[in-house]
């Protein structure tokens, strides 16, 4: 039997509807059985990040981040480009793990999802940027450009290009989380 593998998903957007959101559902039901995943849930209810209330092992919200990334074999993030970035909860989320060392070589996966013919790039690249500078190990970086035409309104996948990429996605995941 696999090794039972621990991911921690994130999307990006608040929304209730919000296509990248689904898209986390979406790609957790093509995940095979031996990847768990969280759904972090609780993006919204994170402070606005200050150093000066991360002290000790920070507020209740953030300590509750840190230790279901701590727990976390690997990282999944699924996220929408706003005003031309990353959505601010997710920039705080990540600003408040900058000091510690949770991401710290962990295996993680980018995504940024966007009805547009660009995909979010933009939102990818900063994502990306953040990432790195906490020191995760980035193991796939996917853009999808026009999300609405390839994933319907029941969450359903489908583009099969787009199911085969995201297959193939969680295979490097699962592969690099052993």
């Amino acid at each position: 039997m696999d090794k039972e593998i621990k991911i921690l998903a994130i999307s990006g957007s608040l929304r209730q509807q919000s296509s990248n959101t689904s898209l986390l559902n979406a790609i957790i039901g093509l995940a095979p059985e031996n990847m768990n995943f969280t759904i972090y849930g609780e993006l919204g209810d994170l402070p606005h990040f200050n150093p000066d209330i991360d002290v000790d092992e920070g507020p209740d919200p953030v300590r509750g981040l840190r230790t279901q990334l701590k727990e976390a074999d690997g990282v999944l993030i699924c996220t929408p480009e706003y005003g031309n970035g990353v959505p601010g909860v997710l920039k705080n989320a990540l600003d408040w793990l900058v000091s510690t060392t949770e991401f710290m070589n962990k295996p993680t996966v980018a995504i940024s999802a966007s009805p547009t013919p660009m995909g979010g790039d933009k939102a990818h690249a900063s994502l990306l940027l953040t990432l790195k500078m906490i020191n995760a190990e980035i193991v796939e970086r996917v853009i999808i450009p026009h999300i609405n035409l390839k994933l319907n309104k029941e969450g359903v996948i489908t583009d099969p290009e787009l199911k085969k990429e995201l297959l193939s996605m969680l295979e490097t995941l699962e592969q690099a989380c052993y």
